[in-house]
């Protein structure tokens, strides 16, 4: 299995963290020509909020509650942030089917989306299919029991297992 980048831990001064994990976001993921089966994988910018791209804030943060939709109300989750080298890694092993890595297709939204789970590491990629490339949704950490029945079951279904 493949050994995931090191995290970046947390030093007590957020406005600093944030720029040092959103260069990171831009040098490991953007500036990179990160690929899921050969299908670029673009991070979406705009709404942009706070003068950063709407993808990093969705793989650093996450929603109070499930119906709000209010940018401003993300709630940043360290655990995600210490992870943010992890997304275009967990995509790339994932496209290699490297063991401990698994991936299938979705409908959320009105649109095909692609989960990316590094199952060892309770880490997932979400990846939204969009005509000669996909785009970055969402990446999260902690995977909890019942998400984890739910992809198992979304996964074994999608690859009739």
């Amino acid at each position: 299995m493949s050994t995931p980048p090191p995290l970046i831990k947390f030093k007590g001064d957020w406005p600093t963290y944030e720029e040092q994990i959103y260069k990171e976001f831009l040098e490991t993921f953007v500036k990179r020509r990160v690929l899921f089966r050969g299908v670029p994988v673009k991070a979406q910018f705009r709404p942009a909020f706070k003068n950063k791209g709407f993808s990093f804030w969705h793989v650093i943060s996450e929603a109070p509650n499930p119906s709000n939709r209010n940018e401003e109300d993300r709630i940043p989750d360290l655990r995600r942030c210490e992870r943010i080298r992890w997304i275009a890694w967990a995509i790339e092993c994932a496209s290699t089917g490297q063991p401990g890595f698994s991936w299938w297709e979705n409908r959320r939204k009105g649109e095909v989306r692609v989960v990316i789970w590094a199952e060892e590491h309770d880490y997932a990629v979400v990846l939204a299919k969009r005509k000669g490339y996909y785009v970055l949704k969402t990446a999260f950490y902690g995977i909890k029991p019942h998400r984890r029945r739910q992809f198992e079951a979304e996964r074994d279904a999608f690859w009739g297992t």
